[in-house]
């Protein structure tokens, strides 16, 4: 489903900054790209492994019991076959396995050699070469071999078994990671399943077809009919309906909708019909940025991971030479046959020490909990936002579309000297029509519910945290807060004090002049959206401190940081200003999170140790943010802390899982016990001891997605 025009990227779970527009190994960990955005859950690695892993199993089964059937009950496996037929039987029945299902491990541990970058598959490959060229040699040319690779019977040991079963395990492994990882792509795959199809294209004859959704472009008039998917995002033309919106906003009750109403793609229609015109298709749909954010956030790097990536950097090197001191010390000091003993710990130390858990700790759990995350509404734009969000002890947050709906009402109309309220409220709302600020639209509104004509405006500019300018045919109309009216040196004396007697109510107050002259006051209310209250509380249980910094007036701000209990405000500040007060707070030693929605926060949410936009906002904002609650709900930034601290806590059990097992595991398997105890470890049980490690970590970090949030 080509719902994201990116193209195939292709990148590596372990090492996300890997990527390419083809197929292929990462070139650091020797591990198959995979898609960023797979648009199913069938996977042609694991198709590949699964193969390769049944064959090795088919085989390995016969192959144990030929190898070790004297220690099976029954009739002894050598009364049935000769020493000889049975190291030629190991043979056959090996090297299907050895050449064939463990191929890809040669090719990529020699690939990692050539790169030197050496990895895990530098280490399995080497194992497992080693083991089966010595048995081949060993079967087919034993009298190359002297005393000390001979046992005391005079046979030289092969190690058929131990290479066969080795492959076997460590496929088992990379299947069931490949599946694990498959599961962590459940969300993206969900995600992908809301898009709709198809759309009804209506043509410029009338006509309409159904037509494929990525051949869907903007300005295209589109028809919905009763219970279909919104294909893209846009806007009601004609019809109106009740729309389930609860894939964005969580809410299960539809939201009535008519003409001039904006509407989302994946959205479901009611009973109603409409027709829509597009304005947003393919990756530029809400649906489709939600997928990407979830996508690249997976594939990010958390900076604990540094840890990992600097063990791993030198941990194969030192696992080799770790290996050959093993072989040396074995082949000189070690019991009859020496050589013998040499080369299987040598093999084990390699098997053993793969440190493909130790590069799967920190991945595996960002997989899994930015999947978790998108199905909560909480779209991490990284794994450093996940790391960094549950350390945040400030969170700075704006008011209008954060705090409030966003959703503003006219609620007063104050005309002044001789320009009636009509008068005032068209030449407000003709020059708000331009504007994208959700107190324009509630102007705009106000004025087209008390039925007063809009005309046209022209020369139309946007002040940033100011206001508006423009023109009226030929007359000049300005309309802002008190900064922009002194800016352009325009005096509305005592009426200064009468917008301040508003504000205590909560009313945003905006100055209208018309040519040079004051025309009126415009009051503007937003009501507090339902779940702020508790969203507060439950940010203050957590210990966080709230400051409400805002372009407003302290007046207005004060009105509904009091309702809130909010800790500080800090109003009347343009843009630049936010960024200024986030420094301040940052040099004073606070980890700050900033909640925004609107163009004018971005420069503040990008200051931010964490930047936290509505989805309901605009796409600045959420371009600028670490974080996005696609529902707008405030409660969202307790839930992303609740999961950040629960990923953080999952990583650090991975990595002790996998630095205590390779700290253990080494040692054992180069038989430091054997002095003291005789125990040695054979390399098939280093094999399953390695697979087990994996999969301990991928079964740790599946348990992100059953937490309570």
């Amino acid at each position: 489903m080509e719902i994201i025009n990116s193209g195939a990227i292709y990148t590596c779970p372990m090492h996300p900054e890997v990527r390419q527009l083809e197929p292929g190994n990462c070139p650091k960990c020797g591990m198959a790209l995979e898609p960023l955005i797979a648009d199913d859950l069938e996977n042609a690695e694991l198709a590949d492994m699964t193969r390769r892993f049944w064959l090795a199993a088919i085989f390995s089964i016969p192959l144990i019991v030929i190898s070790m059937g004297d220690l099976l009950p029954g009739q002894p496996i050598s009364k049935i076959f000769s020493p000889k037929w049975r190291v030629i039987l190991e043979f056959l029945l090996a090297s299907p396995i050895c050449l064939w299902s463990a191929w890809p491990f040669y090719v990529r541990g020699i690939d990692s050699i050539a790169r030197q970058n050496l990895n895990m598959f530098t280490l399995i490959g080497l194992g497992v070469s080693v083991a089966y060229i010595y048995s081949v040699i060993a079967a087919l040319m034993p009298g190359l071999f002297p005393a000390s690779f001979r046992n005391s019977s005079g046979h030289v040991a092969v190690y058929f078994e131990a290479a066969g079963v080795i492959v076997t395990l460590i496929l088992l492994g990379q299947v069931l990671e490949l599946r694990a990882r498959n599961q962590t792509s459940a969300a993206i795959q969900k995600l992908l399943g809301l898009a709709a199809k198809t759309a009804r294209k209506i043509k410029d004859d009338g006509s309409e077809e159904d037509v494929p959704l990525e051949s869907v472009e903007i300005g295209n008039r589109l028809r919905v009919r009763p219970g279909e998917k919104i294909p893209v995002d846009g806007v009601i033309v004609e019809g109106r309906s009740s729309v389930d919106e609860s894939m964005i906003t969580g809410e299960p009750i539809p939201v009535e909708k008519i003409a001039g109403d904006k509407i989302v793609g994946a959205t479901v229609n009611g009973t109603g019909g409409f027709v829509m015109q597009a304005e947003k298709v393919g990756a530029e749909t809400l649906l489709s940025r939600i997928i990407h954010m979830v996508a690249e956030a997976q594939r990010s790097k958390a900076p604990i991971q540094k840890l990992a990536d600097v063990v791993s950097g030198y941990f194969v090197p030192a696992v080799i030479l770790i290996a050959m001191v093993t072989f040396a010390v074995w082949a000189t000091m070690g019991p009859e046959p020496a050589m013998a003993y040499a080369i299987i710990n040598a093999v084990a130390v390699l098997i053993i020490a793969c440190p493909c858990a130790l590069g799967l700790a920190t991945p595996m759990s960002i997989m899994v909990s930015t999947g978790k995350g998108a199905e909560m509404g909480i779209l991490f734009k990284d794994a450093e936002s996940i790391e960094i969000t549950k350390k945040v002890n400030t969170l700075v947050i704006d008011k209008t579309g954060t705090l409030t709906e966003g959703k503003p009402k006219l609620v007063s109309v104050t005309p002044l000297g001789s320009f009636s309220e009509e008068m005032l409220l068209n030449a407000a709302a003709t020059i708000e029509k331009e504007s994208e600020h959700p107190l324009a639209a509630a102007i705009v509104k106000g004025a087209e519910e008390k039925k007063v004509t809009l005309g046209a405006s022209s020369n139309f500019e946007s002040v940033t945290g100011k206001g508006v300018i423009g023109s009226i045919g030929d007359k000049s109309v300005a309309l802002g807060n008190r900064a922009l009216m002194e800016e352009l040196k325009i005096d509305f004396g005592s009426s200064y004090e009468t917008a301040e007697n508003f504000r205590p109510e909560g009313q945003t107050v905006m100055f209208v002049s018309i040519e040079g002259k004051p025309a009126g006051l415009i009051g503007v209310a937003d009501p507090i959206k339902g779940h702020t209250y508790e969203a507060i509380k439950a940010l203050h249980d957590e210990g966080i401190k709230i400051v409400m910094l805002t372009g407003d007036s302290q007046t207005t701000a004060e009105a509904v940081a009091s309702k809130l209990n909010i800790d500080q405000v800090i109003a009347g500040v343009l843009p630049e200003q936010k960024v200024e007060e986030i420094s301040r707070f940052q040099a004073q030693g606070h980890v700050v999170a900033m909640a925004g929605d609107g163009i004018n926060d971005a420069p503040a949410l990008a200051k931010a140790n964490v930047g936290i936009a509505m989805g309901t906002g605009t796409d600045v904002a959420m371009e600028s943010a670490g974080v996005t609650l696609v529902k707008g709900d405030l409660r969202g930034i307790v839930r992303a802390r609740k999961l950040s601290r629960a990923t953080m806590l999952n990583i650090k059990q991975n990595l002790f899982f996998a630095f205590i097992y390779n700290a253990a595991g080494v040692p054992v398997a180069a038989g430091i016990l054997y002095p003291f105890f005789g125990i040695l470890l054979s390399p098939m049980i280093a094999a399953a001891a390695m697979s087990f490690s994996s999969i301990s970590v991928i079964t740790n970090s599946l348990r992100l997605r059953s937490t309570s949030i």
